[in-house]
């Protein structure tokens, strides 16, 4: 009876448009009330220790802030014409630079909008312009925006360890070989598309190009070796490496690349000036700019739009550890299991069933939403049918992808929209036929469970684990 009622209440909430962060909290309370032995007292206890018990949550805000930075400053441009200087020659280059871009620029973000803005905003026009048709140019990344929540660090990844209590950092060393492999498949796919449709290549930039604009993103790309370095090198926990990102990634665009603050478009070094000399007179100008930072326009836009994100996400992810909580004291999931056990499932099976409901649910409900209320009831089932719980967290974190991509409430589809002015049929015909490769990556990171763990049974192994 309160299972049925619970979720009865959940979907009545849905279809009625409410936000998805007040019917999971409306369900859960009403279902406290009206079924449960629980003290109203109980409700206000858990929302709080929701957020202030989970301390891999705290690292969200702090990517959030690393990301809205990054995406305002330079630093998708320069990592857009690195990417460009490396593969821009190939034919299909350009599209394959951009899912270059979007791989690397995932891996210091953490979100899959971001990177789609980021790249997109930049790219889409540049694919146009060098004779690449819109929607070919739209569909790329859409796609590939996806991987910002699958390749190491994401904010769905920590969001899947909260709700189920696994390591953040093995989830991460587990997302790390399956971004990759996504990012090549797509690349493969561009090139055949490219030789078919007769898309021109770009001329060779030569290795002096490639060095210099590695050289200009060389700033961007040490975040990643910041976060990832920190963390698998035992320096830093998630939260502790997230909190050290936010702060590189303020330095980063306000005082090394300039291209937003106090010291807006000022050059770093003076054509006369020697780097020993460029250096000193440097420190002063960031001594003497850091405290018109609090009053700088820029710097308090991006402050304002990622504590609008994180207040928007958290309060999800309060509400959603509610239902979770609900779903825990009732001892739904501990009932599920046994059913779906008691049906004799092969876990091959049960990842089917897996799949289509998280496809089913990617269609109507935000990524995070999905995965604690999701986690808590298919955790305990995989755990009985002897599937592990890390490979069980990078399949629903691909799921989640493709929820990203399918309408009504797919994320990237809006922020492409966005950009090219089009409208949400004309972004969903153009990422369709791409959408076919995430799904057939999805069969192989279902039933192929090495690519996810190898890494993080390497490192296991390492440690003498």
């Amino acid at each position: 009876m309160t299972t049925v009622g619970l979720f009865a209440l959940l979907f009545i909430c849905m279809l009625l448009g409410m936000p998805i962060a007040l019917a999971l909290g409306l369900s859960s309370i009403t279902t406290i009330l009206l079924f449960s032995n629980d003290s109203l007292a109980s409700i206000a206890l858990k929302l709080f220790e929701s957020l202030s018990e989970h301390y891999t949550l705290l690292a969200i805000p702090f990517f959030i802030l690393s990301s809205a930075f990054l995406s305002t400053g330079g630093v998708a441009k320069r990592i857009i014409r690195f990417a460009l200087s490396v593969v821009g020659h190939i034919r299909g280059g350009i599209a394959m630079a951009s899912v270059m871009a979007c791989m690397i620029f995932a891996a210091v973000s953490g979100s899959s909008p971001a990177t789609v803005a980021a790249i997109g905003t930049i790219v889409i026009t540049g694919m146009v312009r060098a004779g690449y048709p819109e929607s070919f140019a739209a569909g790329v990344i859409t796609n590939a925006g996806t991987l910002g929540i699958l390749i190491p660090p994401s904010i769905v990844m920590l969001v899947y360890a909260a709700a189920t209590e696994v390591s953040a950092a093995r989830m991460f060393m587990a997302g790390f070989i399956p971004g990759l492999m996504m990012g090549l498949i797509l690349m493969v796919a561009i090139y055949i598309a490219a030789r078919i449709k007769k898309i021109p290549s770009q001329p060779w930039a030569g290795f002096r190009e490639v060095f210099i604009a590695g050289g200009s993103a060389f700033g961007g790309l040490m975040l990643i070796i910041i976060v990832l370095g920190s963390i698998y090198g035992g320096v830093a926990s998630p939260t502790e490496a997230a909190a050290v990102s936010a702060v590189y990634a303020f330095a980063i665009a306000v005082f090394g690349y300039r291209d937003m603050g106090p010291l807006k478009n000022v050059p770093w070094r003076l054509e006369s000036e020697s780097v020993g000399t460029a250096i000193l007179r440097n420190t002063g100008q960031i001594i003497k700019a850091l405290p018109k930072c609090v009053t700088d326009k820029d710097v308090n836009k991006v402050l304002l739009d990622a504590s609008k994100v994180s207040i928007m996400l958290l309060f999800i992810i309060a509400n959603a550890m509610l239902f979770a909580h609900v779903l825990t004291s009732e001892r739904i999931p501990h009932h599920l299991a046994e059913l779906i056990v008691s049906w004799g499932l092969s876990p091959w099976m049960f990842l089917v069933v897996v799949n289509l409901l998280l496809l089913a649910a990617g269609n109507f409900m935000e990524p995070s939403a999905i995965l604690l209320i999701m986690a808590p009831i298919l955790f305990p089932i995989a755990m009985k049918l002897g599937i592990d719980p890390i490979h069980l967290g990078i399949i629903m974190v691909v799921n989640m992808e493709i929820g990203m991509l399918t309408p009504p409430v797919g994320l990237n589809l809006f922020v492409t929209a966005g950009i090219t002015g089009h409208s949400i049929g004309w972004v969903i015909r153009a990422a369709a036929p791409w959408l076919i490769l995430l799904l057939f990556f999805l069969i192989i990171i279902t039933y192929v469970p090495q690519v996810s763990l190898f890494l993080p049974e390497f490192l296991d192994k390492l440690h003498g684990y």
